[in-house]
């Protein structure tokens, strides 16, 4: 069972740490404090199995050549 969301910590991280309004705070996403706060896996670099992937998936084509999909 998850424990949740540890509130004291977060208000603290966006009311002290960022500065937010309580409004401000309650109006964002969890998704958006976690962004703020600097943890986002995104940032992570790219490996070159990520990027075969994505070349697969998009393959570059011509400008006259049509879109079978």
């Amino acid at each position: 069972m998850s424990k949740g969301f540890d509130w004291p910590a977060l208000m603290r991280a966006g009311l002290h740490g960022l500065g937010l309004s309580p409004d401000a705070f309650w109006a964002l996403t969890p998704v958006e404090l976690q962004l703020m706060l600097g943890n986002d896996a995104s940032k992570a670099p790219m490996l070159s199995d990520g990027l075969a992937a994505l070349m697969a998936a998009y393959p570059d084509k011509k400008k006259d050549q049509i879109d079978d999909r």
